[in-house]
């Protein structure tokens, strides 16, 4: 997640870059064609463009509003599980004070936390967080997931047997979720616990479950393909044709001007038809490394950072101090 003030307009370009270099490619064929090669049957009436223009705003704009509908439930999510994580730290220190049993509860839910964003930041095939201008972004991040393997990282929670009993689970996370609720019922069957403390503790591992349940939906079902499809088609055809609208327009202007720019008019398709060429292309990039809020992009949910925070107020609860490092936000994004 960016936590500067704004990108700078340098990143910007660098990231969409090829969006651009596609622009002028869009916007200067046309008029090279056009005025040196004489196809003066090449332009299109402005007004078909400008419909198209219409339709396609009303998509890429309909596609970023779902996108970002997405990108914000998957941080309330995570503040849903921050918030979470507190009240099972306090319950676990004030329920069993003292013992032995609130450490391992706290332990164990940072090793869920750990498993989780693991599992979230596992690509998926429709995820663009392989394409090249994101892979080129990383050099401003830092992927925690991907540096460290998952079981080196599980290794500070759980010891080996633990370990060794998790490595077949097909789902880590919920495996993890249901030793911790055989752990809170061996605690309440061994009279460490009242029934009351008991039923509080498993409302907080029903909650565990909800707020996974709904990282997995975002991170397991993209957003619909059919409107992805269209979106990209018509921003591609109005990108196409754009130009060829603006050839006559542009041509018309020669007779009101004079001087140097008497006759060369034209050109000046070539600057303008880039501008908004590039503006829609920009959007629909944008649009994209929103939809997928877990993939590993500059702009997904910071969960390593809200993790490391987690952990280190668990364990000030034990009276413990953390050895996890705060991360860095290196050029302003954090994950």
């Amino acid at each position: 997640m960016h936590l500067g003030k704004s990108y700078s307009i340098s990143e910007f370009t660098f990231w969409s870059r090829r969006q651009l270099y596609a622009s002028v490619a869009c916007a200067s064929l046309p008029v090279f064609f056009y005025q040196f090669a004489g196809l003066k049957w090449l332009s299109i009436p402005v007004s078909v463009v400008v419909l198209l223009g219409t339709a396609t705003s009303f998509i890429v704009g309909f596609r970023n509003v779902q996108t970002y509908s997405r990108a914000l439930e998957a941080h309330q999510i995570w503040t849903e599980i921050l918030n979470g994580s507190r009240s099972i730290g306090v319950m676990s220190r004030d329920f069993l004070a003292g013992q032995p049993g609130a450490r391992e509860l706290i332990i164990r839910h940072c090793a869920w936390l750990t498993a989780l964003r693991y599992q979230l930041r596992t690509p998926r095939i429709w995820e663009s967080s392989g394409k090249a201008s994101n892979v080129e972004y990383r050099k401003y991040y830092r992927v925690p997931e991907w540096e460290t393997p998952l079981e080196a990282a599980l290794a500070r929670y759980l010891s080996q047997a633990e370990l060794d009993s998790l490595a077949p689970a097909d789902s880590k996370t919920s495996q993890l979720l249901g030793v911790q609720s055989a752990t809170i019922k061996r605690l309440f069957d061994a009279g460490e616990i009242s029934n009351a403390f008991y039923l509080e503790l498993l409302a907080s591992i029903r909650g565990f479950f909800v707020q996974q349940g709904r990282a997995e939906r975002i991170k397991d079902y993209p957003y619909p393909r059919q409107y992805a499809v269209i979106n990209k088609l018509f921003v591609r055809a109005f990108c196409l044709l754009l130009p060829f609208g603006m050839l006559t327009e542009f041509e018309k202007l020669n007779a009101s001007v004079s001087g140097f720019m008497h006759g060369n008019m034209i050109w000046l398709v070539i600057p303008f038809s880039t501008m908004i060429l590039w503006m829609y292309l920009a959007l629909e990039q944008v649009g994209e490394s929103t939809e997928n809020p877990f993939e590993g992009n500059a702009n997904d949910v910071p969960m390593a950072q809200i993790c490391q925070k987690i952990e280190r107020e668990l364990m000030g609860m034990l009276g413990e101090k953390s050895d996890i490092a705060r991360p860095a936000a290196e050029h302003g994004v954090v994950l």
